[in-house]
């Protein structure tokens, strides 16, 4: 097949764990036998426009700044918004259009290119794949991570929402990343027939505890100040959909049990100042570790192997990537499991014939229930070891890259043939 990926995050270019998700599905498409011709946003315009990574073709196409123009061509609720927001918007749209015109001036009229299928991930690049299914009369998959519905908690802008749900009616075939993601897409009315559901996965190699030498894990406890206490970590968004909040309200209720408990917050987002009044708030100071700041993946694989324990109690979650590496990291895990969430397929919270328990499922909105759970762990090591190996197992099993891959182009080619 050939491929025309249309993905606005793609390397060098990180926003969250669509960039790395790219890569991995794009150059195991390429080593299958498959042409793959990616196109990605270009911030700030400093990356090469056009490029070969891993064996993929990359174009990522200048753009011009259009915030000035905005308010003549966007809908009203998109002028209320921020600043910075217009700005990334006004990007978006630029890199849609800009996207679709190379295809169709450059690749296909000059370079005489053929493709077989459209990819399009999520809203960010749905506006290029629509323009262009009808330009080039090609099929075209839409792939939704989550939806405005969702990640707004059910309000969010009306313009986006159009946009997706634009994207679903044209799509020839839905791509999620869960069944919890698949009944709300049905639920929003999008066509039900349409959608097929492939799991998100991680690099199970590169998630090794084996890999981590046991100094490095003792020089950052100590960097943190916790030594040999108990860890409980959470790694992610610090918005409403990921919880954090809910977390240190269990945390004065976990020490009652463990006083020596450690809890380690690291992310970035619009809940730093609330998290830090919290932390003031309870006299929680000496307890919890406040860490505002990105964090590489090497450095994040080492939090894991760090960790006693991880807890993700997310509102809103159609898959969870940081818990699947907790997991492979053979860590057990507490997740929230209320509304559409994909961690209720991930972890297992009991023993089952086809699995084994590796962690516990929770109400994001109740701190006595995260804490009742996550004090369990911190008490019974061998309970925790032992979920941790039922952990990664799970993993291996069911959420490898090369089966992610596998199943993606299976629903690629059911497409192409006309299944």
């Amino acid at each position: 097949m050939n491929i025309l990926y249309l993905c606005d995050e793609f390397p060098p270019y990180f926003r969250g764990g669509l960039g790395t998700y790219a890569i991995e599905m794009t150059w195991r498409f390429v080593n299958a036998g498959e042409n793959v011709v990616v196109f990605a946003r270009n911030p700030d315009n400093k990356a090469v426009t056009r490029d070969l990574l891993r064996g993929v073709e990359v174009h990522r196409p200048q753009t011009v700044d259009a915030t000035d123009i905005l308010p003549t061509m966007i809908p009203q609720d998109v002028r209320m918004w921020p600043p910075a927001a217009q700005k990334f918007f006004a990007e978006t749209l630029m890199y849609n259009i800009l996207t679709s015109t190379k295809v169709v001036n450059q690749l296909v009229a000059r370079e005489g290119r053929k493709f077989d299928l459209i990819v399009a991930h999520d809203w960010l690049a749905s506006l290029s794949g629509i323009m262009l299914k009808k330009e080039l009369k090609l099929p075209l998959v839409v792939h939704f991570h989550s939806t405005e519905h969702g990640r707004s908690g059910g309000t969010g802008s009306p313009t986006i929402k159009e946009i997706e749900r634009l994207a679903a009616l044209t799509a020839d075939r839905i791509v999620t990343v869960s069944y919890a993601m698949r009944d709300e897409l049905i639920g929003l009315g999008y066509p039900e027939g349409k959608i097929r559901v492939v799991y998100n996965a991680v690099d199970e190699k590169k998630y090794d505890p084996n890999r981590v030498k046991k100094s490095d894990v003792e020089q950052l406890r100590e960097k943190l100040g916790i030594g040999s206490d108990p860890m409980i970590f959470f790694v992610g968004r610090l918005s409403w959909v990921k919880g954090a909040d809910s977390l240190v309200q269990a945390m004065p209720i976990i020490l009652r049990e463990v006083p020596d408990a450690k809890l380690v917050i690291v992310g970035r987002g619009e809940q730093e100042g609330m998290l830090a009044d919290m932390v003031r708030r309870f006299g929680i100071e000496k307890s919890v570790r406040l860490k505002y700041e990105y964090v590489p993946e090497e450095q994040r694989i080492l939090y894991y192997a760090a960790c006693d324990v991880a807890v993700f109690p997310s509102r809103y979650e159609p898959f969870g990537i940081v818990c699947t590496e907790a997991m492979a990291m053979g860590k057990p895990v507490v997740v929230g499991a209320k509304g559409t969430s994909g961690l209720r397929e991930q972890v297992i919270p009991y023993d089952m014939p086809q699995a084994k328990r590796c962690g516990s499922h929770v109400d994001p909105d109740n701190p006595y229930d995260i804490a009742k759970f996550t004090i369990e762990l911190l008490k019974d090591k061998r309970l925790r070891e032992e979920l941790g190996r039922n952990a990664r197992e799970r993993v291996l099993e069911r959420f490898t890259l090369e089966r992610t891959a596998s199943d993606t182009l299976s629903v690629y080619r059911d497409v192409v043939s006309g299944r």
